[in-house]
C-alpha cells in the first residue's frame, strides 16, 4: 500500500512514485533547464512522458528491455529515463567522454536495441555503432542521421499511450537502471539497482536528514553517476522538488545563485574549487576589509573545531560568531546561491578536511557522505546538526556495516544491488555469504559509531619497509596545502620513500601567472616555472608537517597540462587511474627514485 511519510512520497517502486508525485503536485513545476527554455508542470511532465514511452513501446521497447542514453544533463535525459521506467525497462547512461570501443562495449554488455543519443555524440556513437548489430533503433535528441529517429517523431508514434495503466506489472525486484561502474581498473562493471535498492535508499535518507519537500534542486553531474541519479533526480521527484538541468558541469557555481537549491550535492574538486575562488577574492580586497573578514573566518574556525571536539564555546566567541555570520557570511552564503541550502552534502571521493571546515565557518554545513555504485549511492551520511568532519557519517536505517578483520567495509540491507551483469563470478566475490557485500573499501567505526573511511583495498601503499599507507589521506592533505594543486598521485608501494605527480589546477595557476607577472602562459609553460615550483614546494612542505614521516613526500614532479575526467589519468568520476598512471609516466616516476637526481 503506497503511502507518504514526513513528505516524501513512498511507493514500492519509482515508477508509481513518479505518478503519485503527479497526483500530489499538478500544476507545480517539475523539471526545467537552467537558462529557463524548457519547463514543465508535474502533470505536463507526465503528458511528455506517456508520449515518449508511447514512442518507445512502438519500436517494441517492453518491460525488462534495455535503453541506453548518451546525453548532457539536460530536461530530454530526465524525460526519456523517465518514459522507459514507465514501461518497465531499464535505462541506462552512459558518460559522454567514453571513445567509441568503452560505449560499444556497456551497449553490448547491456543488450540495449533502442540508444537516445543527443547529436553532438553522434560520430562517437555511430562509429561504436558499427560493431552493435542487436541495437535496431537510434533515436536522436536535438538533430538527425540516417536512419535515426527524431525525438518529435517518437512522440507522435502512438499518442495515445496511458503509462498509469502499466503500473501494477512494474515490481519492487524488476530493475530499474544499470550502473556502469567507472572502474579505475579492467572493463566496467553493469551494477544492477533495482527498485527496492532505490526505494530503501530514499527512505533511509528521508528518516535520518529530513530532506525539504517541493523545494529546488539542481541535477548538474554526468547521469551515469550514481549520486547524481539518485540525489538529483530520483529523490526529488519523490519529494516533488523542481528539478532544474544544468547540461555543463563547469557552469554550475554560476547556476547555483539563479537557482537557489534547497539541498545541494557535489563531488569534492567543486567545493576545493569555491574555496579557492574565495580566497582568490578576498586576497584582493583592500587590507582593512580583508582583514576583518579573514579574522571573522579565524574566530568561525574556532568555534567550529572547539564545537567538533564537544568542547564548551565561550559566549563572546559565540556571540561574535553570530555577529559575523549576519554582516559577512550570510552575504557570502547569498552569494555562492546556498542561502537557502538546508542539506549540502559531498562524497564521490575523499574531501580535504580544512575543505569541510571552511565551509561549516561559514554557515555552510557540508557534510560528507559515502556510499557506491553497489549501494545505491548510500551507505551513510553525516546527518544534519550532528556533523563530525573527519568522518562519512552513520549507516542510513536500514543499512548495516561492519569491519571485516582486514579493515574492509561489509555492507548489508535491501540498498546492495542485485549483482554485476553477466558476471556471477565477479557477483559471487563481492556479494559474500550472509547476504553481506564486499565493497573493496577500508574503514573504522568509531565509538559514536560513525564510519572514517581508510582507503581503497586495493590501493593501500605498502612501501619498502612493509609500513601501510592510505595514498588518498596524503593526496588530499597535499590538495589541501595550495589550491595551485589540481590533481596529486602519490607514489611509493614498494619504494623506499613517496614521491608524487602533481597536476597544476587551470584556474589558479592562471590566476597565479597574471599576479606575478606570466601574462597568458599555457599550463605547460608553467609547469617549468621555477618560481611556481618553488610556491609548490612549499606547499608540500605544509602537507609533510601533518604527515608522519614515511608518509611524507620527498620528492615531486610537476606534470604538464591538465588530467580530464575520461582521460588516460581520470575515470569519469574524476578517480585517479593509478595503474594507467603508473605505466604512463613511469620514466618521470623512475627519475624521481634515480640515487644521483634531485626533483624532476
Amino acid at each position: 500500500m503506497s503511502e507518504q511519510t514526513d513528505g516524501l512520497i513512498e511507493a514500492p517502486t519509482f515508477a508509481e512514485g513518479f505518478r503519485l508525485a503527479v497526483s500530489k503536485y499538478g500544476d507545480r513545476p517539475a523539471l526545467e533547464s537552467a537558462d529557463g527554455s524548457v519547463r514543465y508542470t508535474w502533470r505536463e511532465l507526465e503528458r511528455k512522458v506517456d508520449r515518449l514511452a508511447g514512442g518507445l513501446a512502438a519500436l517494441g521497447v517492453k518491460k525488462g528491455d534495455t535503453v541506453a542514453l548518451l546525453l548532457d544533463n539536460r530536461p530530454e535525459f530526465h524525460l526519456c529515463d523517465l518514459a522507459a521506467v514507465t514501461l518497465g525497462a531499464v535505462p541506462f547512461s552512459i558518460y559522454q567522454t567514453l571513445p567509441p570501443e568503452q560505449i560499444r562495449y556497456v551497449v553490448d554488455d547491456a543488450a540495449a536495441r533502442v540508444a537516445i543519443v543527443e547529436a553532438k555524440y553522434l560520430d562517437r556513437f555511430l562509429e561504436a555503432k558499427r560493431s552493435l548489430p542487436a541495437l535496431e533503433h537510434l533515436v536522436v535528441v536535438d538533430g538527425d542521421a540516417p536512419g535515426a529517429i527524431a525525438l518529435s517523431e517518437l512522440e507522435e508514434k502512438n499518442p495515445a499511450f496511458r503509462g498509469r495503466e502499466l503500473l501494477r506489472e512494474i515490481r519492487p525486484e524488476d530493475l530499474l537502471t544499470l550502473i556502469y561502474t567507472s572502474g579505475t581498473t579492467g572493463p566496467p562493471k553493469g551494477v544492477q539497482i533495482t527498485h527496492r535498492n532505490l526505494m530503501a535508499v530514499v527512505r533511509g535518507l528521508n528518516a535520518i536528514a529530513r530532506y525539504p519537500t517541493g523545494g529546488r534542486v539542481i541535477s548538474w553531474l554526468p547521469t551515469a553517476h550514481i549520486a547524481e541519479r539518485a540525489l538529483d533526480y530520483y529523490l526529488p521527484v519523490l519529494l516533488g522538488a523542481t528539478i532544474t538541468t544544468c547540461p555543463n558541469p563547469r557552469e554550475i557555481i554560476e547556476v547555483l545563485p539563479k537557482v537557489r537549491p534547497d539541498y545541494f550535492f557535489a563531488v569534492p574538486r567543486i567545493w576545493e574549487k569555491i574555496k579557492a575562488g574565495l580566497e582568490a577574492q578576498l586576497a584582493s580586497l583592500p587590507p582593512e576589509q580583508r582583514e576583518k573578514i579573514e579574522r571573522a573566518l579565524a574566530r568561525s574556525l574556532e568555534k567550529v573545531r572547539l564545537e567538533q571536539a564537544k568542547k564548551p564555546v565561550p559566549p563572546e566567541l559565540a556571540e561574535e560568531v553570530e555577529r559575523a555570520d549576519r554582516e559577512i557570511f550570510s552575504g557570502i552564503r547569498a552569494l555562492l546561491g546556498l542561502d537557502r541550502a538546508r542539506i549540502v552534502s559531498v562524497g564521490a571521493a575523499p574531501t580535504p578536511r580544512e575543505v569541510v571546515e571552511f565551509f561549516h565557518a561559514l554557515g555552510i554545513p557540508l557534510a560528507e557522505g559515502w556510499g557506491m555504485s553497489e549501494t545505491c549511492a548510500i551507505g551513510t551520511v553525516n546527518p544534519p546538526g550532528r556533523i563530525k568532519i573527519g568522518t562519512v557519517g552513520l549507516p542510513v536505517p536500514g543499512v548495516e556495516i561492519r569491519i571485516a578483520d582486514d579493515g574492509e567495509i561489509l555492507v548489508r540491507g535491501e540498498n546492495v544491488m542485485a549483482g554485476y551483469r553477466n558476471l556471477p563470478e565477479k557477483t559471487a566475490e563481492t556479494l559474500l555469504p550472509g547476504g553481506w557485500l564486499a565493497t573493496g573499501d577500508v574503514g573504522e567505526i568509531d565509538e559514536d559509531g560513525y564510519l572514517r573511511i581508510v582507503d581503497r583495498k586495493k590501493e593501500i601503499i605498502i612501501n619498502a619497509a612493509g609500513k601501510n599507507m592510505s595514498p588518498a589521506n596524503i593526496e588530499s592533505t597535499v590538495k589541501a596545502a595550495s589550491p595551485l594543486v589540481g590533481q596529486v598521485c602519490v607514489i611509493g608501494d614498494r619504494r623506499p620513500y613517496n614521491t608524487a605527480l602533481v597536476v597544476l589546477d587551470p584556474d589558479a595557476a592562471r590566476q597565479w601567472a597574471r599576479e606575478h607577472g606570466r601574462g597568458e602562459k599555457s599550463l605547460e609553460e608553467l609547469a617549468t616555472d621555477e618560481e611556481l615550483r618553488a610556491e609548490l614546494a612549499r606547499a608540500i612542505e605544509r602537507a609533510n608537517a601533518k604527515l608522519a614521516r614515511v608518509e611524507q613526500i620527498k620528492k615531486f614532479t610537476i606534470v604538464p597540462g591538465d588530467w580530464l575526467p575520461g582521460g588516460d589519468e581520470l575515470t569519469p568520476t574524476m578517480k585517479l587511474k593509478r595503474k594507467a598512471i603508473a605505466e604512463k609516466y613511469a620514466d618521470l616516476i623512475e627519475r624521481m627514485y634515480a640515487p644521483a637526481e634531485g626533483n624532476a
